[in-house]
């Protein structure tokens, strides 16, 4: 099992696009071989701010799901600029 923790940062007034584009990209995980659960977080102290924690069998698993072109057919940051910046991602082995 590994938890992959995504932290994003997205330009003033992208948030409701950025939530509707998350919302095609949890409905596409539930998919996915290997796929768990994944949530979203807002950090009350900067409404820009999310962090999405994914839960999956294997990194080999969400990895496979990053980069395949189901992924990339349901998301396009920058054609919408929204990212304020590079996201992070941090995995957690369990």
């Amino acid at each position: 099992m590994v938890t992959i923790g995504m932290n994003y940062k997205i330009l003033p007034g992208k948030e409701e696009i950025f939530e509707g584009a998350f919302k095609k990209v949890v409905e596409l995980m539930g998919t996915m071989e290997g796929h768990t659960k994944t949530n979203m977080y807002r950090d009350i102290s900067d409404q820009q701010c999310y962090l999405i924690v994914s839960e999956w069998s294997s990194e080999e698993a969400y990895r496979g799901f990053i980069n395949s072109d189901k992924f990339g057919d349901v998301v396009d940051w920058g054609k919408e600029h929204i990212l304020a910046g590079r996201p992070s991602h941090t995995t957690y082995q369990h």
